[in-house]
């Protein structure tokens, strides 16, 4: 579940709004000062949203926001304040507060806005990362892990975008290896310039050569004009060989040349030609093995592997499902036009309990599958009856199928009867403002439920009660006699 921090001074607006955040499904996290948010929010990277207060004595809502900005701290903020005013309003979004509202709010008005502040905070880093993954410009912010397995995967990923070495990249299929190579570059001196991807596997074992390092026109049959390698379109960036391992042999041999002397020559071409490129390998095999097994040349292997990095798979990072899962939710269904918001707890407790063979990509197109079938606001554990299959047998998953509202038996236009309405009885609820009788109530009696309420909200607090009434603490204590509501209340309660 989503955690959102709740920041303010006051003691029981702070408890009010915590516990409306609580019962819509969210876990708070409270902090009675600015200084304690950002604290918070420096130590604590699950926050999804924040709930500000304005006006606070340590450090005020408006520093806290500024404080933000120059830490890159990208947590959506709702604003909360007593104070209405338009310059304070404008002030606020300019800062970057995604919604405003005046205290007292209504529960309702408070929840809809920590969910369109989650929801667009969601589209926002969806179009940021696109936008960086097309510039070439991805950072270690863009990938979605809060693991500690990831850790050192991502202080070897920024050591490595300082130096243009060779680096190794060697985890299971779709554990993200590329996204990987693409932060590298986009951190590094190169970042913008070209970033070509090569399937080293799905390259037909006689065009390996010409695919990376071009050919001539005449070179062999079918070459019916010039072709430029990868290496020659990579030049100035960076070349990612996916699946390093599968290159045949008599092409290693050029492979090593190319990435030790910077040069290629063309198929069919008796002229090389100088290449600035960088180059980052990837393999689902452990290359050592292929090297000491002969499929794979040694020189080569210690070539590619000056500076290694292992990404772990998914079932030793489940802490990361949740995001990836509410990210891949936010993308998927914006781009199939489906008003999919969210996963159920027990549906996100079955993805997390599965080992997922397959990786990040098995997740992605398993929640693809589910948000393109769903037509509900959240999914739901029968949105995954492949997943049920596999954890708790096929005969589970047929019963969930089953157990799912189906269209009856087709009925002719003809033939269909009206459907009978249950009548509807409500009970009437009684006016706070009239009495037994139906008559206006008296102004003493009105009075003195008031009083007594504010009694009970402010825990029998005063200086709180007569502050929110608006009278003073003789008059309350006053009237507190006239109503008989003294009992147990010392004159000097704070």
């Amino acid at each position: 579940m989503t955690r959102v921090l709740i920041v303010d001074d006051d003691p029981v607006q702070l408890r009010l709004t915590a516990e409306a955040a609580r019962r819509a499904g969210f876990v708070p996290v409270t902090a009675a000062g600015g200084q304690q948010a950002l604290d918070i929010l420096r130590s604590d990277q699950g926050i999804g949203a924040m709930v500000l207060d304005l006006v606070m004595p340590d450090l005020d809502g408006m520093a806290v926001m500024e404080a933000m900005a120059r830490e890159n701290l990208r947590t959506p903020v709702v604003i909360q304040t007593a104070n209405s005013s338009l310059d304070t309003v404008i002030s606020a979004m300019r800062k970057g507060a995604a919604d405003f509202f005046v205290k007292p709010v209504a529960p309702e008005r408070l929840i809809i806005s920590l969910r369109n502040a989650l929801k667009l905070d969601q589209l926002e880093t969806l179009v940021r990362t696109d936008r960086n993954r097309r510039t070439g410009t991805l950072a270690l912010s863009d990938i979605i892990t809060s693991s500690t397995v990831m850790d050192r995967v991502l202080t070897l990923a920024g050591k490595a975008a300082k130096s243009p070495i060779p680096v190794l990249i060697e985890g299971e299929t779709g554990t993200g290896k590329e996204l990987i190579a693409r932060v590298i570059q986009g951190m590094g001196d190169r970042t913008g310039k070209p970033f070509v991807t090569v399937n080293c596997g799905a390259i037909p074992t006689h065009l390996v050569e010409s695919t990376l390092f071009g050919h001539r026109r005449g070179a062999f049959t079918g070459a019916i004009s010039d072709h430029t390698g990868k290496f020659a379109e990579a030049h100035g960036g960076t070349l990612f060989l996916d699946e390093v391992g599968e290159l045949p042999l008599d092409t290693q041999v050029k492979l090593l040349r190319a990435i030790q002397q910077g040069e290629i020559e063309p198929v069919g071409s008796s002229k090389v030609e100088r290449v600035n490129v960088r180059v980052i390998s990837a393999t689902n095999q452990r290359l050592l093995n292929l090297a000491r097994s002969g499929a794979f040349r040694e020189d080569l292997y210690y070539r590619l592997n000056v500076f290694p990095i292992y990404v772990p798979p998914l079932r030793e990072r489940l802490e990361d499902i949740p995001a990836l899962v509410s990210h891949f939710i936010a993308r998927l269904a914006a781009e199939s036009g489906k008003r999919v918001v969210g996963i159920s707890p027990p549906a996100l407790d079955l993805l997390k309990s599965y080992n997922w063979p397959g990786n990040i990509r098995q997740l992605e197109n398993a929640v693809y599958r589910a948000v393109v079938l769903s037509d509900a606001a959240y999914l739901e554990i029968a949105d995954f009856p492949q997943i049920v299959s596999r954890t708790s047998g096929r005969e589970e998953a047929l019963k969930l199928t089953e157990s799912l509202p189906t269209p009856s038996a087709p009925v002719h236009i003809d033939t269909v009867t009206a459907r009978s309405r249950e009548v509807e009885t409500r009970e009437a609820i009684p006016d706070r403002f009239l009495d037994e009788r139906g008559e206006v109530a008296a102004l003493a009696d009105i009075e003195r439920e008031l009083i007594a309420f504010a009694l009970r909200l402010y825990g029998g607090r005063m200086s709180r009660v007569a502050r929110a009434l608006g009278i003073g603490r003789s008059t309350l204590y006053r009237k507190l006699r006239e109503y008989g509501l003294d009992d147990g209340i010392e004159s000097d309660a704070a």
